[in-house]
């Protein structure tokens, strides 16, 4: 799908449908920065899937009815689940805890000299001494589910995605195909007007799909892994609703005398808010397009909290459903910066926010030196309720260091809050230097202890913070080093978060 600005809040697609072959999206722009209108392009951080010309404009619809079913099984088969062997393995959770993070006192950022690039690769050059990238968690003092399991190839949850992108993809197509077939232009405006008005029942239903499954996940009644399906599953159908609302705007722009609704673009910022980079991710490894990797997962009756490590970046996305006034009145580009340069003041002196929005829903980025901030702020509220970070973690600023000495290593233990990426580095203790293949597992809370991996070329191994006091092991039989009773730190919350 092609996309491109034709006024502010609009977009016009050109694509050929209808079968979808996933592709694994890049988490970040090559450049490091959004697009020029701030809308997510097929191939950047949020997601767009390829699409590949079919069958389905074939003049004679006939031959649609008559496509054979063995082919229509490969079609479903074939792409979403290439490399998927069986399903990940799942580690213990780390069971439930109730957490009442409070914001710490933070000086705003020091200037940043411009990022030099060497070898395609972005390197920060920022002062992260009194810097903190500000994040949303779950309410303060709501009773909080935490827990973290281990995402790999599902062949269940990879079929049963594509099954749902299939038929998506089949109903768009009917929906254009009846438009196209109306009997003059009275007619096609109805038939226009009637699909948007499914749409928005189709919203509205979606809001209340992902709304019980927050609600079940923190009350125990579904795994992590079944919360991160459902949420994939959400993001993919709100994705091919707002394709499909692509689709019927171009229709409209042919209508003569008629022209989308105002609705049709607030409805598709509406639509974006159920995406996310986790979610994004989750569904690559499910297919197997990525290797298997640690998910934070943190719920309550009104939110969720996702979190990985990807590729050198920390990848986070909240939902706040307190904080989303649905019926809240239409809010400007103006008020949606103001809102969220107050909550997040030192990720804001990084760069210049731009916005893009529509109604009571504004979708603010900041793309700065060491990754972006994507909020969506509220009319009504005027907060923001939806957050995703990207982080690079080599310039990662939210940390404190824990360190022991012993059987020859020194060991240090990068602590940060709930969620957040923990950085362990061992190295020899007389020359300092990193050391390589040696195992590091942690224990949360008393429990027993679980592999994180293997120190790299830099003696280095990351894990996510869990939510209570923990352990982490270095192991390189005989030799043992233990550092104990490690607490996360607070949550850097939002200025209006407390």
């Amino acid at each position: 799908m092609f996309r491109a600005t034709r006024a502010p809040g609009k977009t016009l697609s050109i694509r050929c449908f209808l079968t979808r072959y996933p592709v694994e999206p890049p988490l970040v722009p090559a450049d490091g920065t959004d697009d020029a209108d701030g809308d997510a392009d097929p191939g950047d951080a949020a997601g767009r899937s390829q699409w590949v010309d079919f069958l389905y404009r074939a003049s004679n619809p006939q031959m649609m009815r008559a496509l054979p079913i063995a082919v229509v099984a490969v079609l479903l088969l074939v792409a979403p689940v290439a490399g998927v062997t069986a399903p990940g393995a799942v580690s213990p959770s780390a069971g439930s805890v109730s957490s009442a993070d409070s914001p710490p006192v933070a000086t705003p950022a020091q200037s940043a000299d411009p990022p030099v690039t060497t070898a395609g690769q972005t390197m920060p050059q920022i002062d992260t001494a009194n810097l903190t990238l500000r994040t949303l968690s779950t309410p303060v003092g709501a009773s909080t589910r935490v827990s973290a399991y281990t995402r790999g190839p599902d062949l269940g949850s990879s079929l049963g995605f594509a099954t749902a992108d299939t038929d998506a993809a089949f109903e768009t197509a009917a929906v254009v195909d009846r438009i196209e077939r109306a009997e003059g232009g009275v007619e096609r405006q109805q038939q226009i007007l009637a699909e948007i008005n499914r749409v928005e029942r189709a919203e509205v239903a979606l809001s209340s799909r992902q709304a019980e499954a927050f609600s079940a996940h923190a009350a125990g009644e579904i795994s992590d892994r079944e919360l991160v399906d459902e949420l994939v599953r959400v993001a993919a159908t709100a994705r091919e609703y707002d394709e499909r609302l692509d689709e019927i705007d171009a229709l409209a722009e042919e209508t003569d005398g008629f022209s989308s609704p105002g609705r049709l673009d607030e409805l598709q910022v509406a639509l974006q808010v159920y995406e996310g980079p986790v979610r994004d991710r989750a569904l690559a490894t499910a297919r197997g397009q990525s290797s298997p990797n640690e998910l934070y997962v943190a719920s309550s009756q009104d939110a969720v909290v996702l979190a990985t490590i990807v590729d050198g970046e920390y990848v986070r996305e909240v939902f706040r459903t307190d904080r989303w006034d649905r019926g809240g009145s239409d809010i400007s580009n103006d008020v949606a910066i103001n809102v969220t340069e107050e909550a997040y003041p030192e990720t804001a002196a990084l760069r210049e926010p731009d916005a893009f929005g529509a109604g009571a829903v504004q979708r603010i980025t900041i793309p700065h030196e060491i990754g972006t901030l994507r909020t969506f702020v509220s009319g009504g509220t005027e907060q923001v309720f939806v957050e995703h970070q990207r982080i690079d973690l080599s310039a990662f600023p939210d940390s404190d260091a824990v360190t022991a000495t012993g059987d020859g290593f020194n060991v240090t233990v990068e602590r940060t809050y709930s969620g957040g990426p923990v950085t362990v580095t061992v190295r020899d203790e007389e020359t300092g230097e990193p050391v390589s293949d040696v195992t590091v597992t942690k224990s949360v809370g008393g429990g027993d202890s679980q592999a994180i991996g293997t120190t790299d070329g830099d003696g280095v191994v990351r894990t996510l913070s869990p939510a209570e006091t923990y352990r982490i092991t270095v192991v390189d039989e005989p030799r043992v080093v233990v550092l104990g009773d490690i607490d996360p730190l607070p949550t850097p919350r939002p200025v209006d978060d407390d």
